[in-house]
């Protein structure tokens, strides 16, 4: 006698491993496509065909010849994207114009800070949209959920340049207590305890303006599905049980929740190593947005290309990573 338990776990490996494998063939499908649009994009950008160099009043026509032809520019643009992917398996992204170093040392060497920021920023966006979303359904149409609604409304209203400005003259210039850009002061300890404080000293402005200007509409979101669960039969058997309010938050709310919030989780991934190009210029944090914003002033087209084929790789695997977490909390539902 077969024990039906086993041919359950069996149609749920089946079931991860369809999945794994279609995700995989259609992320390889999506990247090809991707990049033939940001390659094809980029190479109709003015000067894209001489790497920006007739910019430069000092380059003579020699050494821009010099330059087609040191970065291939002056091959047919077919043999150039067939170059360019082939070196994308690799993992090389080529070399950049301004820097002559290799493009993947760029972002490698500004990535961390990105990932750091940003991962703090978005870890309190979902922290506080969580809490203060399920809150506020649970005490809907009271003085403490129009507050928190008028909040999320400021959040989803606020420009994050403008917020930025206003704490750097409030708490760098007229009462200093934070630093105005950067991410070391002078002196301070290159390792260690005290590296790290004076590290997050330096991003607690930056983490600020990216928190308010992001739990917005993430609140909201949360606060509409929230509302909807309450309208659910269980949710008011559960009250009719005498089930104090935690229990339902915990057994009957964020369950239901879940699902939803890995979906978003996914959405937000690329965030992390895309960086916020205006924030980071404003703060002068030498990270992914900065760099991808001098790229585009210096016409820094590989550096350029390789950002975007990471941010494009990141977005494809936090989806594919969102549908392996909704799978295993629900095991037996079928995904095409």
């Amino acid at each position: 006698m077969v024990d039906r338990s086993w041919r359950g776990i069996g149609r749920v490996s089946r079931d991860v491993v369809r999945l794994i494998v279609g995700k995989s063939a259609y992320l390889l499908l999506l990247l090809i496509f991707i990049s033939l649009l940001s390659f094809a994009a980029i190479k109709l950008a003015p000067n894209a065909m001489s790497g920006g160099g007739e910019l430069n009043p000092a380059m003579t026509p020699e050494a821009l010849a010099h330059m087609r032809q040191v970065y291939g520019l002056n091959r047919p643009l077919v043999e150039q994207y067939l170059a360019w992917i082939s070196s994308l398996a690799q993992l090389d992204f080529g070399v950049s114009y301004v820097s002559g170093r290799p493009v993947s040392e760029e972002i490698f060497d500004r990535i961390g800070i990105t990932l750091l920021l940003n991962g703090i920023s978005m870890a309190l966006i979902f922290v506080i949209a969580l809490k203060l979303g399920i809150s506020s359904a649970l005490k809907h149409d009271r003085t403490y959920d129009r507050l928190v609604v008028n909040l999320s409304l400021a959040s989803f209203a606020m420009p994050g340049f403008y917020l930025a400005l206003l704490l750097l003259l409030l708490f760098s210039l007229w009462l200093p207590l934070f630093p105005s850009g950067g991410i070391a002061s002078f002196g301070a300890p290159e390792e260690g305890v005290g590296r790290w404080v004076d590290l997050l000293w330096h991003l607690a402005l930056p983490v600020i303006v990216l928190t308010f200007t992001g739990f917005g509409s993430l609140l909201l979101y949360v606060r509409a599905l929230t509302l909807e669960i309450l309208k659910s039969d269980y949710i008011f058997f559960a009250r009719a049980r005498g089930l104090s309010e935690a229990m339902i938050k915990r057994y009957y709310i964020l369950p239901n929740l879940m699902p939803s919030l890995i979906t978003m989780m996914g959405l937000s991934f690329p965030g992390l190593f895309g960086g916020s190009v205006i924030l980071e210029a404003i703060f002068s944090i030498e990270g992914m947005g900065q760099l991808f914003y001098q790229s585009t002033l210096s016409r820094d087209y590989p550096v350029i290309l390789g950002i975007v084929m990471i941010g494009a790789l990141m977005t494809l695997v936090g989806n594919m990573a969102a549908d392996l977490l909704l799978l295993k909390l629900n095991p037996y539902a079928r995904k095409s």
